[in-house]
């Protein structure tokens, strides 16, 4: 099974977003710690908000930050809002292409119940989790800490 790079940059971005704390972060900015593109990470940013993960500042020294605790947000949750669709062999919805041995496919069966723990390992793990190895994290990504206004 193989993940689309946008749920790829979609957890990225909340990794990062959840490392940034109360900082507000731009595009620009975690496309530069990535070595991603800005172009693809701006259609991302802008679908975690509509998903509710992320939100946006607008105006000087906007930015984004999430939208929610980063313990309420599940990887299994955000694979299943990122993933266009979980076919992993042609016969899967949407495509149900036809074939021969349908009536009696074993290996469907098997296909199915294989995402279905797939996703069920990622259900066990939460933003939180994945932002552990917090100081690490920051230092590799070059993350700069919130600037306090007084």
């Amino acid at each position: 099974m193989r993940l689309t790079a946008y749920t790829d940059y979609a957890m990225r971005v909340l990794m990062y977003l959840a490392l940034k704390q109360d900082g507000l972060a731009t595009i620009s900015e975690i496309a530069k710690s990535y070595s991603i593109s800005k172009n693809h990470l701006m259609k991302v940013a802008h679908q975690l908000g509509v998903a509710g993960y992320v939100e946006t500042v607008r105006g000087r020294g906007g930015g984004l930050r999430l939208a929610k605790p980063m313990e309420s947000i599940g990887l299994g949750e955000v694979v299943r809002r990122t993933e266009p669709d979980m076919a992993i062999v042609s016969c899967f919805k949407p495509l149900e292409e036809p074939c021969a041995i349908r009536p009696c496919c074993v290996l469907k069966n098997a296909f199915e119940k294989a995402r279905d723990a797939f996703i069920a390992v990622l259900d066990d793990y939460t933003l939180k989790d994945l932002v552990e190895p917090r100081g690490r994290l920051i230092r590799l990504l070059e993350i700069r800490e919130a600037k306090v206004m007084r």
